[in-house]
């Protein structure tokens, strides 16, 4: 198993009675509550935590999120390309541009080639479904999300893998005439990444082969996720995956005491407890488009009507969506997360034991992608949980052997 550590760059410094009488703490939210010289110290400790972990053997990953407390990376891509020149070792995941409200996807090609050759090949790609406010902020219409959603992804890989000149590219939601990026990635092919938890996208990813990677979904929610990947393969002829096309995000704190590790877990809850605040604001500032919590044409993986495989519709059951999941965990507490599985905090003997045993309940992954600051955690408090963790657990995550598809039930 490999890891990858993460920083949403997360702006906590709000009045509490400004946050409590805010409709929401995304999209709306005024940004002169955002001091840039605040900003611009959280940016410099968050690039010296990802150069700390660089120098631990510690995969990074970067996000992007839009006009809220939750997150200052704007824009990913940019972020990436930093780190690309400022790093020298760990592979970069960018987890990732929100490809289905952006209207050049050839740029975004082009963005990641650009990063790619100026980390000589360090790059990989993550995909994931706007949702919520990103529309709002975009100017985005949710209706063919997506749909826009895979073509966006069909296009960006053809031109980072295209090197025969210009081709061009004629489909429902985008037109290009003239694809021919310069310059071409480092690699060859870059492994491209999908973070979704609902079992028919997963179905999606598992024919597209990429990484599956769940966020905060629990023992029940990854399991049902991975087993729609691996039945769709099957039922498409498909050859079986083994553990490494499999990936987990949870919150992870590591310090020297359980005390410790699940007290700098308390404090990571602050994105839960406060940044996922949402309000009805997203009715008015979308007229005529059904509220990203209520599904409109094009908002669902497939078609009404459409007809599911019985692993599909079985995997289905009782899953919920990112909307509903986000709801259930706010008010969570640091037990609470840790019995769900998601947080994995305490001393280093202790987070080996509960990574083990969700590994074992899902049936396996082979990267664990790590919420490890946010909130009011101070950079002191970041850097000590990431010394831990990259000198006392990840060696023994490393020795976890890769499950074969033979020995998933």
């Amino acid at each position: 198993m490999d890891a990858w550590w993460q920083c949403e760059v997360p702006y906590p410094y709000v009045e509490k009675g400004v946050l409590d009488s805010a409709e929401a703490v995304r999209a709306s939210l005024p940004n002169r509550w955002c001091d840039p010289r605040v900003a611009a110290n959280l940016f410099a400790e968050t690039i010296d935590e990802y150069l700390l972990c660089d120098d631990l053997g510690v995969n990074i990953g970067v996000t992007e999120h839009h006009a809220g407390i939750n997150s200052l990376i704007g824009s990913n891509p940019m972020m990436v390309g930093i780190l690309a020149r400022q790093t020298r070792k760990a592979r970069i995941l960018s987890l990732g541009t929100l490809i289905s409200l952006r209207r050049e996807p050839v740029r975004v090609a082009e963005e990641y080639a650009t990063a790619d050759v100026i980390s000589h090949g360090r790059l990989e790609i993550g995909f994931v479904k706007s949702g919520g406010s990103e529309f709002a902020s975009a100017n985005a219409n949710p209706v063919g999300n997506v749909e826009r959603y895979w073509e966006a992804i069909d296009l960006i890989g053809k031109a980072l893998t295209h090197q025969d000149g210009p081709f061009s590219w004629e489909g429902k939601h985008f037109t290009h005439r003239h694809v021919n990026i310069w310059p071409r990635p480092w690699q060859e092919r870059i492994r491209m990444w999908a973070a979704t938890g609902d079992p028919h996208t997963a179905a999606e990813v598992g024919r597209r082969g990429m990484v599956h990677t769940l966020v905060l979904r629990g023992i029940d929610g990854t399991r049902r996720a991975y087993a729609a990947y691996r039945a769709a393969r099957a039922e498409a002829g498909m050859p079986p995956v083994a553990s490494d096309h499999f990936a987990y995000s949870a919150f992870v704190h590591v310090g020297d005491t359980d005390a410790e590790g699940q007290a700098g877990g308390e404090k990571q809850l602050w994105f839960l407890n406060t940044s996922l605040k949402t309000g009805p604001q997203m009715a008015h500032l979308m007229p005529g488009v059904a509220p990203p919590r209520i599904a409109g044409p094009g908002w669902r993986t497939r078609p009404n009507g459409a007809a599911d495989a019985p692993s599909l519709v079985n995997a289905e059951k009782g899953v919920a969506s990112a909307e509903r999941n986000a709801a259930k965990l706010t008010s969570i507490t640091v037990e609470q997360a840790m019995a769900q599985g998601i947080m994995f905090a305490g001393n280093p003997n202790s987070v080996v034991a509960q990574v083990e045993r969700f590994h074992e309940a899902v049936g396996g992954f082979g990267h664990l992608t790590m919420v490890g600051r946010t909130g009011f955690m101070t950079h002191a408090e970041s850097e000590k949980s990431i010394r831990l963790f990259g000198k006392e657990v990840l060696p023994r995550l490393k020795e976890i052997a890769p499950v074969m598809p033979e020995a998933v039930g």
